[in-house]
């Protein structure tokens, strides 16, 4: 759908675009964002017991 450039090609692509950018943002914040996240957290949590 991003790469479409017949008829209602117009009304695809943006689509396409958001949905792509969607799927890989989510994937890199679930990888690698997150789990920083939860070391960083989870580490002071630890220090302090």
């Amino acid at each position: 759908m991003a790469v479409a450039i017949g008829r209602g090609a117009e009304v695809q692509k943006p689509l396409a675009t958001v949905v792509i950018g969607g799927i890989i943002s989510s994937t890199i914040l679930t990888l690698l964002v997150l789990p920083v996240l939860y070391k960083i957290f989870h580490k002071k949590e630890h220090r302090n017991r």
